[in-house]
């Protein structure tokens, strides 16, 4: 194997994400099943209410098949990997979460999602199962504000599902539940910039170039173009320019705003670097009169070994911070 191509201890590599989906079903202890061809759903679902299910292509773990849980999504749908869910698993997750009540459809904003899950709800129809479809688009790096429905979604999603998802324990109804979750949509944004490919698994060849003395500034998680190339640059320079993205955005931050906000990693960005940057962050909000409600510091939407990180702000209202202290739990992300 060349110094090109990156080194997995897996098996075969066109079953990667068959495989990764079994290892999860075990993690997570008895409280989830796999269903049907490649997917995941909790076994203890709230009787009589609405469904989330989640789902996008692997290779980004713990997302989003790892964000199903207590007070997290219902269930997900797993595509291939980088690839969308066939609208057959797409049916076979809907048909496992329904209780009669609808579903809700929650996934990142991209063409190959939004054709699958399209036609995977005209399939729920034809069995009289109700699916609405709310799409995380929260990357003010890949579209203007007047093009909103352009965006990507990136690392937003995890604060979006985590909302999302304790609604779904609250709510009766699925209008009530496709409200709150568009709501959390609405008030997040996100900003990444990367500093080194992740690879496929099938070729260990890297999804994209990026020489040694730039960065990658608004990238997406596959290497999709960003705002651009900058300097290699310190963190304490980084941090400021990735947050006037943010600010820039039309997202109303003012003083007394309370805010989750989240630093991850795209999969081999260490903790160190994460913290770093943090430290160069916290001022920044603090000095426009932010009141941070919580700090979250995690990888769990990654790209393989990609390296680079993203910044996520979420506004809280009086809703969306009673609904965000809620507790849940999942292989991915778990709030006491």
């Amino acid at each position: 194997m060349s110094q090109n191509t990156s080194k997995k201890i897996i098996n075969n590599p066109l079953k990667c994400a068959d495989e990764l989906l079994d290892g999860l079903v075990l993690a997570y202890d008895g409280k989830a099943r796999k269903v049907g061809t490649r997917s995941i759903v909790m076994n203890d679902l709230r009787p009589n209410a609405p469904a989330l299910l989640v789902g996008g292509g692997a290779g980004h773990e713990p997302i989003y098949h790892g964000l199903v849980g207590k007070g997290m999504a219902d269930g997900a749908a797993c595509g291939d990997i980088f690839a969308a869910p066939p609208p057959d698993i797409v049916l076979e997750a809907t048909q496992a979460v329904n209780r009669g009540k609808g579903v809700l459809y929650l996934y990142g904003n991209y063409a190959g999602d939004v054709m699958n899950f399209d036609i995977g709800a005209e399939l729920a129809a034809e069995e009289g199962i109700t699916v609405k479809t709310v799409i995380i688009a929260d990357d003010v790096a890949s579209a203007p504000p007047s093009k909103k429905n352009q965006r990507r979604g990136v690392a937003g999603l995890v604060p979006i599902v985590k909302l999302a998802g304790a609604a779904a324990s609250q709510v009766d109804t699925l209008d009530e539940l496709v409200r709150i979750a568009q709501k959390a949509c609405d008030n997040t944004r996100s900003v990444g910039v990367s500093t080194k490919p992740g690879s496929i698994p099938a070729t260990g060849a890297p999804t994209f170039e990026l020489a040694n003395d730039v960065i990658g500034l608004g990238m997406g998680i596959h290497g999709e173009k960003g705002i651009g190339l900058i300097p290699m640059c310190t963190a304490d320079e980084l941090a400021p320019r990735m947050l006037d993205l943010i600010f820039g955005d039309d997202l109303a931050l003012n003083a007394g705003d309370e805010i989750v906000f989240f630093v991850n990693s795209l999969g081999s960005t260490h903790m160190m670097e994460l913290l770093i940057l943090l430290r160069a962050a916290r001022p920044i909000l603090e000095g426009r009169g932010l009141r941070i409600h919580q700090t979250i510091v995690d990888n769990i939407v990654t790209c393989q070994e990609m390296a680079g990180v993203s910044f996520s702000i979420t506004k809280l209202d009086a809703e969306l911070k009673k609904l965000w202290d809620l507790p849940c739990e999942s292989v991915g992300y778990t709030k006491l």
